[in-house]
């Protein structure tokens, strides 16, 4: 039975997954991953998925953490079972995000950490859980906690990320695509694109949900994987 390793988005930890874990299944040994948080490049961080973990493996990443999936199934394409890819994006940084990146960064280094991480609030969550005061604190809380050092590093390396889309055509486990459909800092396109690369993906949109599904939509997001993962179970 291979391992299932979920991999946090930026600059957030286990709490990213706290509504998935009850519906996890124990025979899958679930593990979070804190590598984005010890390594300074998505492929560093994807290294060290896979030396802290035995044999075969299914990883399940969201936003950030779905990039360091998809590198970790470059690095060993034969340890690698299925992948569940949430809210990502295979492509290189562009110009313009890069620039936005930069300029956070200059913020985040004299201590502006909430005059960045508030506003973004209306891009992450679709505009009906951004008005769910004790979701956003949760976000909030979590953004905060892993400070200014994290959200440098973790911004750094994903201006440096690869571009994953020369690999996905030569995926062959069964690869699980979600988004949801107001996301805007991911936009759906990079999902479609995932899902017309990859030969056995199953995209899946989450209505009425933004960036962040397992927050959002815990619910549709734990139907979801739970029958994708019973595949693996024989």
């Amino acid at each position: 039975m291979p391992q299932l390793v979920l991999i946090p988005g930026l600059a957030c930890d286990d709490r990213l997954w706290q509504d998935q874990w009850p519906a996890l299944p124990d025979n899958m040994r679930p593990a979070v991953s804190d590598a984005h948080m010890r390594f300074a490049t998505i492929e560093e961080m994807a290294r060290a998925v896979l030396e802290a973990h035995d044999g075969p493996l299914i990883l399940c990443g969201a936003s950030m953490g779905g990039m360091i999936a998809m590198e970790a199934a470059r690095q060993a394409p034969e340890r690698i079972q299925g992948l569940a890819l949430l809210g990502t994006n295979p492509r290189a940084e562009t110009p313009d995000m890069r620039a936005l990146r930069e300029a956070a960064i200059e913020l985040f280094a004299r201590g502006d950490v909430l005059g960045v991480i508030k506003p973004n609030i209306m891009f992450a969550f679709h505009p009906k859980q951004a008005a769910d005061a004790t979701l956003v604190d949760r976000y909030l809380c979590m953004m905060l906690d892993a400070g200014a050092g994290q959200l440098i590093n973790q911004n750094r390396a994903l201006m440096q990320r690869p571009d994953a889309r020369g690999q996905l055509p030569g995926l062959r486990c069964p690869v699980l695509v979600m988004c949801g459909d107001t996301d805007r800092l991911t936009p759906p396109e990079c999902s479609r694109e995932i899902a017309a690369l990859v030969p056995a993906a199953e995209l899946v949109w989450v209505p009425d949900c933004g960036h962040m599904l397992t927050m959002e939509k815990p619910a549709l997001v734990n139907e979801t994987l739970a029958a994708w993962l019973t595949r693996f179970e024989d």
